[in-house]
C-alpha cells in the first residue's frame, strides 16, 4: 500500500485529498435510532415539545410544519399530520386540505426569507421509496438554488449547509406570521 493510500485509510485523518469527514451522518445512513413503534415516532414526539426544542415552525389544527433534522438544503421543511399514519390515502379530507395549505404557506415564507429559485415537493411512501421514517406520513418542502447541490453529495456523500437548524427555524417561524 502506498503512503498516499495508507494516510487516507483512517477515518478523520487528514490526507492529500482533503476529505470531508462526517461521521455523525452514519447514524442516519445505518438507520440507527429509527423508530420501531408508535411511541418512538419523532413526528409524534416533536409537536408535544416546545416549538424551539421540537424544531416546529408552525402549527395548524390537523398538521404542523417542522424542520427536517437531516436537511437537503437550508430551510428544508416537513409538513406532518398530527395523527400517526403512514399511507397518504388514509388522510381525512381535512388533513389533506391543511397539509396542502401549510405547504403553500411554507413556500411563500421560504421565498420571503431566503429567495430560492425553486422547490422540490414530495411524499416518499415506504422505505423502498426513500422514506427515512415510513411509519408517519410527511411531505418534504425543499428550497432549491442554482448550483446548491454541488459535488459534495456525489463525491463526499455529504451536504454543506450554511445555516444551523435552530437559526433556520427561528427565521421561518418569525416570518410565518409576518
Amino acid at each position: 500500500m502506498s503512503e498516499l493510500e495508507d494516510a487516507g485509510s483512517l477515518p478523520g485523518v487528514p490526507d492529500p485529498f482533503q476529505r470531508l469527514w462526517t461521521p455523525h451522518r452514519m447514524v442516519y445512513i445505518q438507520g440507527e435510532g429509527k423508530p420501531e413503534h408508535h411511541g418512538e415516532c419523532p413526528f409524534c414526539i416533536s409537536p408535544a415539545r416546545p416549538d424551539e426544542e421540537g424544531l416546529v415552525v408552525a402549527r395548524g389544527e390537523h398538521a404542523y410544519v417542522v424542520m427536517n433534522l437531516y436537511p437537503y438544503a437550508p430551510g428544508h421543511l416537513l409538513v406532518c399530520p398530527y395523527r400517526h399514519l403512514a399511507d397518504y390515502p388514509d388522510l381525512t379530507p381535512e388533513e389533506s386540505l391543511e397539509i396542502a395549505q401549510l405547504t403553500q404557506r411554507a413556500m411563500r415564507v421560504i421565498r420571503r426569507v431566503s429567495g430560492p429559485a425553486g422547490f422540490n415537493l414530495g411524499i416518499n411512501q415506504g422505505e423502498v421509496a426513500g422514506a427515512g421514517i415510513g411509519m408517519h406520513l410527511h411531505q418534504h418542502i425543499v428550497p432549491r438554488w442554482p448550483g446548491d447541490m454541488n459535488f459534495l453529495p456525489i463525491v463526499a456523500r455529504t451536504r454543506a449547509l450554511p445555516q444551523l437548524l435552530g437559526e433556520a427555524r427561528t427565521l421561518l417561524a418569525d416570518a410565518w406570521d409576518a
